[in-house]
C-alpha cells in the first residue's frame, strides 16, 4: 500500500506529479494544510512540522521531497525516472534532486521574504549564485542531470513552474521557459495539474478562487 499525504497548490505538487509518471496506485491522503485552526496535531505522527509532502509505503513513512522521490523512483524503476547505481548520470541526477529542497528552494524563499545576508551566513548560498547556477545548467543541458527526464526534472520543473510563473520571484530567463515548454507535455503533468485543480476546488480557503 502506497499512501500520499498531499495538499492542493502545494510542495507536495511536484510528488502528484511524480506518482502520475511512477503510473502505480497510491491512496492519496488530503491534508488541508490551509484550514482554520491548522492541521490536526496527530498528523505530526506522520509528518514532525505537520508539512506536505509525506508517503507512506508497507508501513514505511518517508518525508522531505527528495527523500521521497529518490525513494520512489528507485522503488519502481520500471518507470525509468532514476539512473541506476553505476550509471554516470547517478550523481548529477542526485545533485539536482536535493538541490531543489537544500537551495533552490531555501534561497527562493529568503528572496520572497527580503532577507538580506552574505553568502557564507546559511547553507544554501545566494540567490543570484542559485540563479546562475540553475541557468548555467539548463543551458548546458536540455534536463537537470543531462540529456534525459528523470524525477529530478520533476522536482526542478515544480519549483521553476511555481516560483517563476506564479510567485513572480524567480527571474524569467529563455533557459527556464524553454525548459518548462520540454517537460510541459508530459501527459502525467497534465493528469497531476488537472487532480490538483479538482482537489483544490474541494478547500474553504480556495472557495471562490479556483
Amino acid at each position: 500500500m502506497l499512501k500520499f499525504y498531499h495538499a492542493p497548490w502545494s510542495r507536495g505538487s511536484g510528488v502528484l506529479w511524480l506518482m502520475e509518471e511512477l503510473g502505480v496506485d497510491y491512496e492519496l491522503v488530503h491534508i488541508d494544510i490551509r484550514a482554520e485552526g491548522g492541521v490536526p496535531e496527530d498528523y505530526r505522527r506522520i509528518q514532525p512540522n505537520k508539512k506536505v509532502p509525506a508517503i507512506e509505503h508497507d508501513g514505511v513513512v518517508i518525508t522531505e521531497r527528495a527523500a521521497i522521490t529518490t525513494y520512489l523512483a528507485d522503488a519502481f524503476p520500471q518507470a525509468g525516472l532514476a539512473p541506476a547505481i553505476g550509471d554516470p548520470m547517478r550523481g548529477p541526477y542526485l545533485t539536482a534532486l536535493v538541490y531543489c529542497d537544500a537551495v533552490f528552494d531555501p534561497a527562493i524563499s529568503a528572496h520572497a521574504h527580503g532577507l538580506t545576508y552574505k553568502s557564507g551566513d546559511y547553507s544554501f548560498g545566494l540567490f543570484d549564485d542559485m540563479v546562475a547556477y540553475v541557468e548555467r545548467k539548463l543551458t548546458e543541458n536540455p534536463f537537470a542531470a543531462g540529456d534525459r527526464f528523470t524525477a529530478a526534472d520533476i522536482q526542478l520543473a515544480s519549483g521553476i513552474g511555481y516560483t517563476m510563473v506564479q510567485m513572480k520571484k524567480l527571474p524569467e530567463r529563455p533557459a527556464f521557459t524553454a525548459y518548462l515548454e520540454r517537460v510541459g507535455d508530459r501527459p502525467a503533468w497534465k493528469r497531476a495539474q488537472a487532480k490538483d485543480h479538482a482537489l483544490a476546488k474541494t478547500v474553504p480557503a480556495w472557495e471562490g478562487k479556483v
